[in-house]
């Protein structure tokens, strides 16, 4: 069905606009990483119009170096098995800390 992400800014308690994020695809068995697409979060902290995707290991690179000088960089790492299923993968980024975590 497709992926989904969006960034939350936790300590201001609103979406995260602005940032830059990079969607991957692995290549299995290997350690290298192909560049799918690229986009920035809008007023609400999301991307749209993220590809559909297939099976197999993906990340998604969020440039927080705007927001977090201790992190000035998040990558989430995913599988996916199941490509009939949509994938959301958000980031909860604060100042010192962040979280994700499979939504629907």
């Amino acid at each position: 069905m497709g992926l989904s992400t969006h960034v939350l800014d936790t300590a201001a308690g609103r979406p995260a606009a602005g940032i830059p994020v990079r969607l991957e695809r692995g290549e299995p068995g290997r350690a290298s990483w192909t560049v799918v697409t690229e986009g920035i979060t809008d007023g609400d902290g999301r991307i749209a119009g993220l590809p559909l995707i297939a099976p197999g290991p993906w990340r998604l690179v969020f440039d927080t170096s705007g927001r977090s000088a201790f992190f000035p960089e998040v990558t989430i790492a995913f599988v996916v098995t199941d490509p009939a299923e949509h994938h959301h993968v958000p980031l909860l980024l604060a100042p010192f800390g962040y979280s994700t975590y499979r939504g629907s």
